[in-house]
């Protein structure tokens, strides 16, 4: 059977101490995708990058790589370019030495390395830099100096840690536009690090969350989104509100009892003034609005409803809400869940509209 994938762990265990980082971590990622490790800080997403760079050594398990299994093979030896997140760039060092480096580690010629560090300027955008140093660099402009020194000996494997953590949000937004395009025009195979959301759906292929050591779900990020596998993954991916008992809602009073809480997303949830049409009037609850916040496009608002509160959304230029206004609520979809699993609940309405009364 032909191989698919360019790199996986199997069943692979790592603990500093007592202190577990990856328990029994199984994936595969496809030649030339991207991947985002994404979860929350101390899940165990760096130590999984730093034992695929071989940093790290697992305990159990293998780690494989281009179809061999790399646990015994140094770092050195492995194919990988590593980007950290403050750069690592040599102080003392030119942007042609910093970019140079690891083709002289290889013993390149210099005409080679003069033609290849020439041609890793010009893809990230900052030939005619050659002869400054990293402190005369603006953060965005270090931070491609080290994708293109990684990228400079060729690696077929391209490991980010958290790569724009140290610059402003600014910087951070377009070099995740640069990287996306820079890694589909060079077709390395590519694994970063965040624990940003944001990032991790705009950037990525697919995403890997990962929680307590484990791997929680891999997918696409519009499959991670919209289609939660385990309670952790619901509460986590998008800006849930958690309530129990949700059965309470109109239109859920049908749904499975086993399912103890639910994460609803502001997406998800319709606020309309009372003067204002309710489009499923029997599925529509009353709420009290308790805070507003202004997010530019939008004003957020937090709506007790019964004995929840959640989170939702109008537009700015809708009709203005204020703290202690009763409004109509209709909740659309949540993530319903139990110990184990979690599932997509949609409200009853849209499969039974109201009926409409003249």
């Amino acid at each position: 059977m032909e191989q698919t994938y360019y790199v996986a762990m199997r069943g692979v265990n790592k603990s500093f101490g007592s202190f577990q980082a990856s328990k029994d971590i199984n994936f595969e990622i496809e030649k030339g995708k991207l991947v985002g490790l994404l979860g929350p800080s101390g899940s165990g997403k760096t130590t999984i990058l730093r034992m695929l760079a071989g940093l790290e050594t697992a305990d159990s398990g293998d780690i494989i790589i281009d179809g061999k299994v790399v646990n015994d093979v140094p770092a050195s030896k492995r194919g990988i370019g590593f980007v950290f997140q403050n750069y690592a760039l040599f102080r003392y060092l030119t942007v042609y030495e910093n970019v140079a480096f690891g083709l002289k580690v290889q013993k390149w010629p210099k005409h080679k390395i003069r033609e290849r560090v020439a041609e890793m300027l010009e893809l990230v955008g900052l030939s005619g830099l050659e002869k400054r140093y990293p402190n005369q660099l603006s953060g965005g402009q270090r931070q491609r100096i080290a994708f293109a020194r990684a990228l400079a000996p060729q690696p077929q494997l391209l490991l980010l840690d958290e790569p724009f953590a140290a610059v402003d949000a600014k910087v951070r937004q377009e070099l995740r536009s640069w990287l996306r395009e820079m890694i589909s025009s060079v077709g390395v195979t590519s694994i970063f690090v965040t624990h940003d959301q944001d990032e991790a759906i705009e950037v990525a292929d697919e995403i890997m969350i990962t929680n307590q050591g484990r791997v929680e779900q891999i997918g696409t990020p519009k499959d991670i989104y919209k289609q939660p596998a385990t309670p952790f993954v619901a509460q986590f991916i998008g800006q849930s509100s958690i309530v129990e008992h949700f059965q309470q809602f109109a239109g859920f009073e049908h749904a499975s009892r086993a399912a103890t809480h639910a994460a609803v997303r502001p997406e998800y949830v319709s606020v309309t003034k009372k003067e204002e049409y309710a489009r499923y009037p029997i599925h529509t609850e009353q709420g009290i609005v308790e805070q507003t916040a202004f997010r530019g496009s939008e004003i957020e608002l937090t709506i007790r409803v019964k004995d929840a509160v959640i989170k939702a959304k109008r537009l700015l230029d809708d009709a203005p809400v204020t703290v202690g206004e009763t409004v109509n609520v209709f909740i659309y979809r949540v993530y319903a869940f139990d110990d184990t699993k979690a599932y997509v609940m949609e409200n009853d309405a849209l499969a039974h509209p109201d009926p409409v009364i003249i």
